[in-house]
């Protein structure tokens, strides 16, 4: 299992990301797109949300942080994005019935984004804000799914 930092930014993953690789000398890098992703025909990203960064993460000394961007068509799920909001704890392990069990534990007296189910870059994803006001990310698969996709992108580019 692994409790992990998850940052989100308005469009600035990207720097960020190379910020934080630079700064904290980070072994590995991954990053995903939302244009390296399918969309959903029925809806489809705004151009300047396609380069804007899905999921990714870096590693370094034994620690891993993770970061994206939150999409402006998404703020009326998410909320806006202000300092102070912007750092998420994500709960990454295989186990979906633990997974399961946290979530259920910490939306007590908080507020559900998502709840736990089934996406396509997760068997089991949700979002959720416990009663402190922290934010929670629950994932089963964020390595895999990171993974995945960087591997089908290297395919296709033919790099």
């Amino acid at each position: 299992m692994a409790a992990i930092t998850y940052l989100n930014f308005d469009g600035i993953a990207e720097q960020a990301i190379e910020f934080y690789s630079k700064a904290l000398h980070a072994k590995e890098v991954k990053k995903v797109r939302f244009s390296d992703f399918p969309q959903d025909p029925n809806y489809p990203l705004p151009e300047n949300e396609l380069t804007m960064i899905m999921e990714s993460s870096i590693e370094f000394a034994g620690g891993k942080i993770m970061m994206s961007d939150i999409l402006p068509s998404m703020k009326r799920v998410t909320g806006e994005l202000v300092k102070g909001n912007n750092l998420l704890i994500s709960i990454v392990i295989d186990d979906t019935q633990l997974l399961e069990n946290y979530f259920a534990n910490l939306s007590v007296g908080g507020y559900v984004i998502m709840p736990l189910s089934e996406m396509p870059w997760s068997s089991c994803f949700g979002m959720l804000v416990d009663k402190f006001g922290v934010g929670w990310k629950f994932n089963s698969d964020a390595d895999k799914f990171l993974d995945k996709v960087i591997s089908n992108k290297r395919s296709f580019s033919g790099n």
